[in-house]
């Protein structure tokens, strides 16, 4: 036996898509899949959570660290990835990069960084550059273009 060949038992599934309260025919008639009275066949039954009116463990552990909401989530991507994805003079749009599968269209910003080295003559169009990528694209005689 093996990971990828493990299933659930016979019958230990259920769907969970059956139309509650339609009789006893359909198999979740009278109860509804409630079972007889106590809280959970109520309405009103307590929150995911809740604990009898103890104090929930949520609230019980210690909260720590800083979680900013208002993050940015900037992408980096080195000089020497678009020397090997770009042909000499193109020009380097996120767009493009998306489309290449290097980038996920899920971010706020494009950063180029300046690992590695460049030989091709690129225009490139990002929200921000290093000092050295900058630096390395403009000595390779390409455009740095801030947008």
């Amino acid at each position: 036996m093996e990971l990828n060949n493990l299933r659930p038992a016979p019958g230990a599934k259920h769907k969970d898509n059956f139309r509650k309260g339609r009789g006893h025919g359909s198999g979740n008639g009278k109860t509804a899949g409630y079972g007889h009275k106590g809280q959970k066949a109520r309405s009103g039954a307590p929150r995911i959570g809740f604990e009898g009116g103890q104090m929930p463990l949520y609230r019980r552990l210690p909260k720590r660290g800083f979680k900013n909401y208002n993050r940015k989530n900037i992408v980096n991507v080195n000089v020497s990835m678009l020397d090997k994805l770009y042909e000499d003079g193109a020009t380097v749009v996120s767009e493009d990069l998306i489309e290449r599968g290097i980038l996920k269209d899920t971010y706020d910003g494009l950063k180029i960084l300046g690992n590695g080295e460049i030989t091709k003559k690129l225009t490139v169009k990002a929200n921000a550059f290093s000092a050295s990528a900058k630096e390395k694209i403009e000595a390779a005689g390409g455009k740095a273009e801030v947008i």
